[in-house]
């Protein structure tokens, strides 16, 4: 889903490749990171009720297994490619080596419209895609969740067919069941909660009061939606929000729970008439606060980010922000939360919900709340340490944090013999 030119493939692998250089390691170090161990691509035709049969495109990447099994979601969108996937993927394996999680990084997703397919055309394709991935996937190899336009409803339907195949209840093959069968307590508030958790902890590190804080979000979806929520509560002043209909601005701060209620009746929020209407282009540009992209990939480039006036942008969404884009917020005092720190709650819940799975034994909201804020504001501490010790942004030192863990454990299994380790 590559915006302004950019191929997400190309920017993770500049990244992975100055992180190493950061730390003083060897190039053999970034040979065996940059690119995703296994690739699948699966045909997934379906017969439409109009009686036409549809190929679409499916992929699976499997970035590196050295902590755990891989683990990401599968995301429905028409603009997926391989890159997309790969990148994706070695993102995860970020997330998960900075929070410290047994796992390693995953993705999956098919070229598809969503909204072209009706219910059952799209239970056909949830399942198919499934069938089709069943050979590289279980849950002590790879475990899949939702991700864009992916549902519980589909995760239901997609474990309901990998049962069928073994012949006995897996729980544990993916995260973001429904609760029914399964799934987590506190999962789908997650990753919103998980930004919001880095978004506290970077304004104590900036002395930003966020009772007195103004923000604005880029995307209403799941993640935007939750991110709005928890600021809310903090206190903060949710002054604009942006997405594919259209946008919103109130400089006396919008509703926000009035316009969740109004969403979910099936409205959008375009539509909410308590508001101005703003353009994203507005709304990147206001003297705000907080800027949040829950959105897509590469919003935040050479073009856009000059008049970007908040002081902490916090990346809700996977790949944001362009290197050019990163590199002016940078050099203009903007304290940047990256992706692979600020998105990863979601990723850490769904690890508790395998963990539950594997115990069979469920626990309560409070308790997955709590964990995942102990683990965040762990993360957030190492990151931000890195940046300090090696007086680099915040970026390089979120990679550079979680390509410290995977050394650590590459050396453990002795795939790096004769590396120098001592200047990490």
């Amino acid at each position: 889903m590559s915006t302004h030119g950019k191929n997400p493939y190309e920017i993770v692998q500049e990244l992975l490749k100055e992180s190493v250089n950061g730390l003083g390691l060897d190039e053999s170090i970034y040979q065996i990171l940059k690119k995703p161990m296994r690739v699948l691509e699966v045909s997934i035709p379906i017969r439409k009720d109009n009686g036409d049969i549809v190929n679409y495109t499916g992929y699976r990447s499997q970035h590196l297994d050295i902590l755990g099994p891989t683990k990401g979601g599968i995301r429905f969108h028409p603009e997926v490619n391989i890159d997309e996937v790969r990148a994706l993927s070695i993102w995860m394996s970020m997330k998960s080596a900075i929070i410290q999680l047994p796992l390693g990084g995953g993705k999956g997703g098919v070229i598809v419209n969503p909204n072209d397919l009706n219910e059952r055309e799209l239970e056909e394709l949830s399942r198919s895609y499934i069938r089709k991935i069943t050979p590289i996937i279980g849950p002590k190899k790879d475990i899949p969740a939702p991700d864009m336009n992916t549902t519980p409803e589909i995760m239901a339907w997609m474990i309901d067919e990998y049962d069928k195949l073994n012949g006995y209840n897996v729980p544990g093959l993916l995260t973001g069941k429904p609760i029914i069968i399964g799934g987590s307590q506190g999962r789908l508030e997650a990753t919103g909660r998980g930004v919001v958790i880095t978004i506290r902890e970077a304004a104590n590190a900036i002395n930003l009061d966020l009772s007195q804080a103004t923000a604005a979000i880029q995307g209403f979806g799941n993640v935007g939606s939750a991110t709005a929520h928890f600021l809310h509560e903090s206190g903060v002043k949710v002054v604009a929000i942006t997405d594919e209909s259209g946008g919103i601005y109130n400089e006396n701060g919008i509703n926000i729970p009035e316009l969740t209620e109004f969403v979910a009746e099936g409205n959008v929020i375009a539509d909410y008439e308590k508001c101005e209407s703003i353009s994203n282009e507005k709304m990147f540009a206001l003297p705000i606060d907080i800027l949040i992209p829950a959105a897509i990939e590469n919003q935040i480039t050479k073009e856009t980010a000059p008049t970007i006036q908040a002081k902490i942008v916090a990346e809700a969404a996977n790949g944001p922000s362009t290197p050019e884009g990163n590199d002016i917020l940078e050099e203009n005092g903007v304290f940047i939360i990256p992706d692979i720190l600020c998105n990863a709650g979601g990723v850490t819940v769904s690890y508790f919900e395998w963990v539950q799975n594997t115990m069979n034994y469920y626990w309560k909201e409070e308790k997955v709340n709590r964990e995942l804020e102990e683990k965040m504001i762990s993360a957030f501490k190492r990151v931000y340490e890195m940046k300090e010790e090696k007086k680099s942004g915040m970026r390089q030192a979120a990679y550079m944090v979680g390509i410290k863990h995977l050394v650590l454990a590459l050396k453990a299994r002795g795939w790096i013999k004769n590396g120098d380790l001592s200047k990490m």
